[in-house]
């Protein structure tokens, strides 16, 4: 009897480099791994995407739809190539209008997908229903998808077999037309009796021959239980990736997996071990020079009790390098329990898993509830759907005062239909005025990315990428005098290539704080300072500068936007006066307390 066929999606080039990298890694250096998988007989590639998409243009300055190109010319035509979509996001930064949903279907399409597996974090099926049309106007496959995680210990309201059929079943009365279901669980969580039990209740649900896989993650170490559990209840795919992008954050090895299907009725995609074998060398030969991160790698115990994705995890903590208060990152994660139970259990996968992080950072680096994240504010107040569970009214009062917003419950996509800054048109009119291009390819881009799809459009954007020697952003040599602060004291530090000896010296008091960055250049001259100094309170990059030196501004009036963690920290006024000088200029990267503006 012959053994029961499983399609195998490779994920090493999308959801592998995004959970290990934080997406970072550039085509040239991978694609010579794209034709030894396909030697090795894979024809199933998750190649674009979710985080993936946005990573190229703000760290690798390469265009998302280049390499997707160069990807399908490597693969052939036949291969089954997939991006992942987040519902009314697509692969945007916010919700985006349908003229915009409509243009991510027609480019991704136009540009090599053959299935687009597509989620709502909030399982809020309304959220589905326009991506899907578009998805399947263009002819691609829709793979839809019910978001899994278990809740932190204690938590109850939601994420249950009973809420999963729900899901399922308002799935299938809305009339979306689909391909193929997946079961989706970004953080690794979902216990595997849970995922035998769910995956059992949507076999009976669809029949049998509708295509059911589940997609997991190793963060919590059940990843592998998990999908032999599924096999066993009757799914006909699972996601694997290879080494060294395997295992950790990311998904199960392909090697690992055929191991643990011996002896049992499961063929793993017709896969042979020796060329697995070789495309793994292959791929670990590419990768060599790249710096893998120790918590990707690594199980955590504790994310169950924190629910956070592998796919974010790494993102977030290289920002946190890239930032210098990687120091954080325990205390980050310990205080999303919090936020999770009290922001209505949506699915801790992106957008939902960043928005739990951003107010967990909020928390730890302003304190607890001094600050709401605008995503997470907006999701308790209705912005972008309906939440699994009511959000905690406390929460909902103190984001609508903070954001300054009222709950709502209007669609989200009316919402962004009447936002012009979301429109073609608004989008067409920047390209114009910036002297770029107008294609189809550039709005989508600028409307995705905002002001980082401007700058990669213009050939003005950093490098960010670790990897080589240093392992630093953007190549730059590190060797030089810095001022550090350690514990709160400054101290003089020289730092050389090499064997050399290193100095350590108590800094001066009047030493200005860099914080092992150099001193952001001014945009204005710094003579004439005022009386009031308004610094940073936390590391991060300038986004946006809204004053000039010599404008009056009330109490309370923003003076400057940095974005820290994916969010927009709004810098303001301590009270009515007239800016005296600005310190920073936009995309400068600056320490926890360091001088941005000063006021008279």
């Amino acid at each position: 009897m012959a053994k029961k066929y499983i399609d195998i999606m490779d994920t090493t080039f999308r959801d592998g480099f995004q959970s290990v990298f934080g997406g970072r890694v550039l085509m040239d250096d991978f694609f010579p791994a794209v034709e030894a998988a396909k030697q090795a007989g894979i024809t199933h590639f998750e190649f674009g995407g979710g985080a993936r998409f946005q990573s190229l243009f703000f760290y690798l300055q390469e265009n998302a739809f280049d390499m997707m190109d160069g990807f399908r010319e490597i693969v052939g035509k036949d291969a089954n190539l997939q991006v992942l979509s987040r519902g009314i996001n697509t692969v945007m930064l916010d919700t985006g209008s349908r003229e915009m949903i409509d243009l991510f279907a027609k480019m991704f399409a136009k540009h090599g997908t053959t299935t687009v597996r597509n989620f709502d974090a909030l399982n809020d099926v309304n959220n589905l229903m326009y991506s899907s049309e578009c998805i399947k106007k263009y002819g691609m496959n829709h793979e839809v998808v019910v978001t899994m995680m278990d809740l932190p210990p204690g938590c109850k309201g939601a994420h249950d077999v009973a809420f999963y059929e729900k899901t399922l079943r308002n799935i299938l009365e809305s009339g979306i037309d689909f391909d193929s279901v997946c079961f989706k669980d970004a953080s690794g969580t979902a216990n595997p009796h849970k995922v035998y039990e769910t995956i059992r209740m949507a076999r009976k649900l669809l029949g049998e021959e509708v295509h059911l896989r589940l997609h997991t993650h190793e963060t919590a170490g059940v990843s592998v239980a998990a999908y032999l559990a599924a096999l066993e209840a009757g799914a006909n795919g699972i996601d694997l990736a290879a080494s060294p992008v395997s295992g950790g954050t990311s998904q199960p090895d392909i090697l690992t997996m055929m191991h643990a299907t011996k002896g049992t009725n499961f063929n793993l995609g017709d896969l042979e071990l020796n060329k697995v074998l070789k495309y793994e060398e292959r791929l670990k030969e590419c990768l060599a020079d790249y710096m893998v991160p120790p918590e990707a790698t690594q199980v955590s115990p504790l994310i169950p009790f924190s629910p956070m994705p592998g796919g974010a995890l790494t993102a977030n903590t290289q920002m946190m390098r890239d930032a210098g208060d990687l120091e954080k990152f325990d205390e980050v994660i310990l205080a999303m329990k919090e936020v999770v139970e009290r922001g209505g259990y949506g699915t801790s996968v992106t957008p939902v898993s960043q928005f739990y992080w951003q107010q967990a950072y909020a928390n730890v680096m302003f304190g607890p509830w001094k600050q709401i994240a605008p995503g997470y504010g907006r999701m308790v107040l209705g912005y972008f759907g309906k939440t699994p569970v009511e959000a905690d009214p406390e929460i909902i009062k103190l984001a609508g005062e903070k954001l300054k917003l009222e709950p709502t419950t209007q669609n989200p996509l009316d919402i962004a239909d009447g936002d012009e800054h979301k429109s073609i048109a608004h989008w067409t009119k920047v390209l114009e005025e910036e002297g770029l291009p107008v294609t189809e390819e550039h709005i989508f881009i600028a409307a995705s990315c905002d002001q980082k799809g401007i700058v990669f459009l213009k050939g003005e954007g950093p490098l960010m990428v670790r990897k080589g020697k240093n392992n630093c952003s953007g190549g730059k040599e590190m060797a030089g005098n810095y001022t550090v602060v350690v514990d709160g004291k400054q101290y003089s530090v020289q730092v050389a290539e090499g064997n050399a000896d290193i100095q350590v010296t108590p800094a001066s008091s009047s030493a200005p704080v860099t914080a092992v960055a150099e001193a952001a250049t001014p945009s204005a001259v710094v003579s004439g300072e005022g009386s009031i100094r308004i610094n940073s309170e936390t590391p991060g990059n300038v986004w946006k500068i809204l004053v000039n030196p010599g404008d009056s501004v009330k109490e309370g009036d923003k003076i400057m936007i940095l974005e820290a963690m994916k969010m927009e920290i709004d810098i303001v006024a301590p009270k009515d006066g007239r800016v005296a000088t600005i310190h920073v200029k936009v995309n400068d990267a600056v320490a926890d307390q360091q001088l941005l503006a000063t006021m008279e």
